[in-house]
């Protein structure tokens, strides 16, 4: 028994020394260089290999910081402490990077109406095909779960509402869930900013009450309630300028929809 075990793990172990003296040979035969920045570049990225950089996993990001086609920031999965070593090993300037988190707009999920009844592929993607989704809101999310399938860090969950909630300490910004959605869904706001409208309609607030009746209905409350007047009504849809919002929070408290979010509650 012991023996058909250690056996294949053996075979295993003797054909990793072979193709790794095989690999040396191999550069050492053809004359292939590595820069050995990019070795030190590596030890510092997280290697999780998720592609948000928009390259072929650590060790392509690693190449392009070598040559100068990237910067450190590029990475939002690396801690600012590993972006800060990488720019000393490149010999450049350190900018701290803001965090951003992956925030949902739709509050509806399981509580929202549906169109229709959907029985084909438990996917986002497949039931947004068929007329837009099975959804009664056009901007609503379909609830079966693409984000949280390819979320590399696991950082986000399907509540009880059927909506996705996302993890702000294990949220890395890496954009996944942002392109995973096909309702465009998610977006990315400074983790320091507390209060977010959870609603991505532009239906008309009469069409919200029909179909869903947890979205924004543009009764502009919030926007006559902030002192900074940093929250507008455009297009039946509430917008907060973060560059003027001081987490006062007094739209939250005028919402009659309770849809404008306080992170954390």
């Amino acid at each position: 028994m012991i023996a058909n075990i250690l056996i294949p793990v053996a075979a295993m172990a003797v054909l990793g020394i072979i193709f790794g003296v095989g690999l040396a040979y191999a550069l050492k035969l053809f004359g292939i260089d590595v820069d050995p920045k990019i070795f030190a570049i590596l030890s510092k990225l997280p290697g999780s290999n998720c592609g948000a950089c928009g390259r072929a996993g650590c060790s392509g990001f690693a190449e392009a910081l070598s040559k100068g086609e990237a910067v450190p920031s590029g990475c939002a999965v690396s801690s600012e402490d590993a972006r800060m070593a990488i720019a000393e090993i490149m010999g450049v300037d350190h900018s701290v990077k803001i965090k951003t988190v992956a925030t949902l707009l739709c509050n509806g999920g399981n509580r929202a109406k549906n169109k229709y009844t959907y029985r084909g592929i438990k996917s986002c993607k497949a039931a947004a095909l068929i007329f837009g989704g099975q959804k009664a809101c056009a901007f609503g999310c379909l609830g079966f779960a693409d984000c949280v399938e390819v979320c590399p860090f696991d950082a986000i969950k399907m509540d009880r509402e059927g909506l996705p909630e996302v993890d702000e300490a294990k949220c890395t910004s890496c954009g996944k869930c942002l392109k995973a959605c096909p309702k465009n869904l998610f977006v990315l706001v400074e983790a320091e900013k507390r209060h977010y409208v959870k609603c991505g309609s532009k239906d008309t607030g009469a069409v919200v009450m029909k179909v869903c009746g947890f979205g924004c209905i543009g009764c502009k409350k919030c926007e006559k309630a902030c002192p900074k007047q940093a929250i507008k009504v455009e297009s039946n849809l509430s917008a907060i300028d973060y560059k003027k919002c001081d987490n006062t929070g007094k739209c939250v408290a005028e919402c009659p929809t309770k849809v404008i979010i306080k992170k954390g509650q």
